[in-house]
């Protein structure tokens, strides 16, 4: 959690969040509002907060990692748009998965990468599926969000094949879950062998491109100094 976040979370009236976001914050719950909510009530949730917001009142609506990647925020604009809600509305940054999990790998996102999320609840598959061949194309790093949960099983699997027929086998997969939470794991594999780890909703997994390689159990993807500047 950034700094500002946590000044936000600490002054305004109202909190709203998805229950599991919310366990994790119990130390700015006390004396606020709380407004709790089940997983796939994302729009419920946006649509309270305006509605609350527009009374006058300071609403924080909590989301992981940062709201702005896979997260609430564009879902508030839709809303605030499509319903003329007056309220003034801010994006707090914070961590993004991506950016929590690479810190932990080392250094894999240190050139050109791709984000993508293999959940296709809101895009339909065929279309990730092509944005993964298109990534593995261009040689991208590619860190993949939503790789698999107890309905999908199959997506992570299409698209370590997707990868592997444009990848060596040896390429170095970072498998981060639950980056810096009491639960956290850290695994480095390679393409060939990820699927024999735990990978679930918490994970992001990292596939290095072409360069990148492993070093004192880390992944680092060269930016190219090498080739310019004597090392």
């Amino acid at each position: 959690m950034t700094l500002a976040a946590s000044e936000v979370l600490a002054k305004v009236d109202v909190i709203i969040g998805y229950k599991t976001y919310l366990e994790l914050i119990p130390e700015f719950l006390e004396g606020k509002e709380v407004i709790s909510s089940e997983m796939m009530k994302e729009v419920d949730r946006c649509r309270n907060g305006l509605e609350i917001a527009s009374t006058g009142k300071q609403v924080a609506l909590v989301s992981g990692g940062d709201p702005g990647i896979y997260a609430m925020a564009g879902l508030v604009f839709e809303l605030a748009k499509e319903n003329g809600y007056p309220c003034a509305i801010e994006i707090i940054a914070g961590l993004a998965a991506i950016n929590s999990c690479a810190a932990r790998l080392g250094a894999p996102l240190m050139h050109d990468f791709a984000a993508i999320s293999l959940s296709d609840l809101l895009t339909p598959w065929e279309v990730i599926e092509k944005r993964l061949e298109a990534a593995a194309t261009a040689d991208f790093v590619t860190a993949i969000y939503n790789p698999r949960s107890k309905r999908r099983t199959e997506q992570i699997v299409r698209a370590r094949e997707i990868y592997l027929s444009l990848r060596d086998p040896k390429t170095p997969v970072g498998i981060v879950t639950a980056a810096t939470r009491e639960n956290e794991k850290i695994v480095i594999t390679t393409l060939e062998e990820m699927l024999g780890h735990d990978i679930g909703m918490q994970s992001t997994v990292i596939i290095g491109n072409s360069q990148t390689y492993t070093w004192k159990d880390l992944m680092i993807t060269p930016r190219g100094y090498s080739g310019k500047y004597q090392l």
